[in-house]
């Protein structure tokens, strides 16, 4: 079922729910109190593109969400607690992440978060809308994986933060309720967060003189989401170059992922690598990006040239069962003994039970049919 066609469905469904009741805070919270009081400064919105996604507060009458919800659509309707809802329009902008500026008129007295950046000890607090319960809630936490890399614009803030879908634009707040992100992408406990520092840039790039910019940034998200949803069922060559030419363009590293790990999948790898490889010069830190990079070059049995690659997951994730077992491959069938080592005595000190058979699979003679 493509995205449109499901949530298509999911909207229909949450009508006759009673999708027009209040998106009200979730009344139970477990979290800090400053956290639980940030609640109150996101908001369920939708556009005709996403019609399931978050809004944050940053100024009395003005709200900031993905760029990835809205595409290139002018509108967003946005959700208040009290059940009514009121149409902001998108500022267009020069920006060139993922995020824009909803203005919205009429949104009463709430709080406005203080910004802060994400600290190696919080607690770190994804907030959004909730599908299941239509409820803003305050998520289980999660800690700092990676800062942001430095010197990099668009470089992403990684954790490990609880999130799901609809929290898309939602904020990640630390244990002080201060807004040291907003919330993008994620997955397998390894999320993504804008960090707040990039809210300067937005504002001081959004305005009418950026519509032409805007207009084109949008269009490139639309079609590379499109793209990316056609090509699950079957990649054309038409469907790559799309993918190759308009991901790039939408300003969103994690639909740089998707479209290179589309490409890793349908065997065109060089191409594939080529994508992986821009959006870790755009970001050193996309954790997902690397794992994704080695998954390909694996595929292409390029074992040798995943070993870097490896080597820096490891220091990173260094307990990660994924990571480790790539790695376990790569020493294997990369010969590279050092490797191999690392990752038994890894495998030792996070998961002993496996040691064992990683131990016996590396000193295993080279099948060379394999």
């Amino acid at each position: 079922m493509s995205r449109h066609r499901r949530l298509g469905t999911v909207v229909a469904a949450l009508a006759l729910l009673g999708w027009s009741q209040a998106w009200a805070q979730d009344p139970v919270c477990a979290a800090p109190e400053p956290v639980c009081a940030a609640r109150g400064a996101v908001f369920a919105i939708g556009s005709a593109f996403d019609p399931l996604a978050s809004a944050v507060r940053i100024g009395p009458d003005l709200l900031v969400t993905n760029r990835h919800v809205m595409a290139d659509e002018a509108r967003a309707e946005v959700r208040l607690p009290d059940g009514r809802s009121l149409t902001a329009e998108v500022v267009p902008s020069g920006y060139p992440g993922d995020l824009v500026l909803l203005p919205v008129a009429g949104l009463g007295e709430g709080p406005v978060l203080e910004r802060g950046a994400a600290d190696a000890d919080s607690e770190l607090f994804a907030i959004g809308m909730d599908i299941a319960s239509r409820r803003v809630r305050a998520y289980a936490p999660g800690h700092l994986i990676l800062a942001p890399a430095p010197g990099h614009g668009l470089a992403r803030l990684y954790h490990s933060a609880q999130s799901h879908p609809g929290n898309s634009g939602g904020a990640l707040v630390d244990g002080a309720g201060r807004l040291v992100g907003i919330v993008a992408a994620g997955g397998e406990g390894r999320n993504e967060a804008i960090p707040a520092r990039d809210l300067g840039p937005l504002l001081a790039e959004s305005g009418p003189g950026y519509a032409e910019a805007s207009r084109a940034r949008g269009a490139a998200t639309r079609a590379c989401i499109v793209a990316l949803e056609s090509a699950a069922s079957r990649l054309t060559e038409l469907l790559a170059e799309t993918l190759e030419r308009d991901c790039p363009e939408s300003g969103n590293r994690q639909l740089l992922d998707l479209a290179a790990q589309a490409l890793g999948r349908a065997a065109r790898s060089d191409r594939a690598i080529a994508l992986f490889e821009r959006a870790l010069a755009e970001d050193p830190h996309a954790i997902n990006a690397r794992i994704g990079l080695v998954v390909t070059l694996h595929l292409a049995r390029r074992f040798e040239a995943s070993a870097t690659h490896l080597d820096w997951l490891l220091d990173v994730a260094p307990s990660d069962l994924q990571v480790l077992r790539m790695a376990t491959l790569s020493a294997k069938f990369g010969g590279n003994e050092p490797l191999g080592q690392r990752v038994l005595e890894l495998m030792e000190a996070h998961h002993p039970a496996m040691a064992p058979a990683a131990r016996k699979f590396l000193s295993a003679p080279l099948d060379p049919t394999q």
